[in-house]
């Protein structure tokens, strides 16, 4: 290039001052633009901050609305599952679990009651010692019943208490026969289904502990795996009859 054609530092001061302009003009529309913006933005959310409330406090239909649906009123909004009024939860009461009716095992007078704290002489073992369940005196080789509906549990020899039954009723509650015969009914084994009623077994003398006693059928029961007084399952006529039967002598 000669040197007739280099610009001159005239040249290029009106060249700086020509793309300082152009910058500034782009900055200002920059400025001009987030103006216009901001100020929109916050029209938008004066609008909304100036929702009328009518005399429920609740907006109104047209200014309820302009909600996003994620935004309305929980009021306006479907209740979620949460909301619906509890199921009822009250239990269903299951009458087969309830205690059964029971009946006398066995057809005598009663001899010896229940008692786990007062001790009380034994003719056999000639000492003092506490009673659990109750003798019911009769002949020997007496038919013996089961006391309600049930499944016999176990059948064993015990080696104080003789031959032994115990029989599964409703209500977690057990029956229990000691001092039975060694000779069972036909259809009588652990895990068969027995009636009200139906014999089970007959009165024996197994019973090395109170062998030295009249014939009897040693009735024990328990509930909710403790120990209970069976006479208090018997109903007044049981009882009654307890004190007056003497077929036995």
């Amino acid at each position: 290039m000669s040197e007739q054609n280099k610009p001159t530092l005239k040249d290029k001061f009106k060249n700086f001052k020509g793309n300082r302009a152009a910058v500034v003009i782009v900055l200002i529309l920059i400025v001009a633009v987030t103006v216009i913006i901001s100020v929109t933005v916050a029209s938008n959310r004066a609008k909304k901050d100036r929702i009328e409330i009518d005399d429920t406090g609740k907006p109104t239909e047209t200014q309820q609305n302009n909600f996003p649906s994620t935004q309305r009123p929980a009021d306006t909004q479907k209740p979620a599952d949460t909301q619906k009024p509890p199921a009822d939860t009250s239990a269903t009461v299951d009458v087969t679990d309830k205690m059964p009716t029971f009946i006398l095992p066995v057809s005598g007078v009663l001899s010896q009651k229940h008692d786990p704290d007062m001790q009380v002489h034994s003719t056999t073992m000639n000492d003092l010692r506490v009673h659990l369940g109750i003798d019911i005196v009769t002949e020997s080789g007496a038919a013996v019943y089961a006391a309600a509906d049930g499944t016999v549990s176990k059948i064993w020899e015990d080696t104080l208490m003789g031959n032994c039954i115990m029989i599964k009723h409703s209500g977690d509650c057990y029956t229990i026969y000691k001092n039975l015969s060694e000779t069972l009914p036909e259809g009588i084994s652990e895990g068969a289904s027995v009636r009200s009623g139906q014999l089970i077994a007959s009165v024996g003398d197994s019973a090395m502990v109170e062998i030295g006693e009249e014939p009897h059928l040693h009735f024990e029961m328990t509930v909710a795996d403790l120990m209970v007084d069976p006479l208090e399952y018997f109903d007044d006529n049981a009882l009654e009859s307890l004190k007056i039967d003497a077929s036995f002598e």
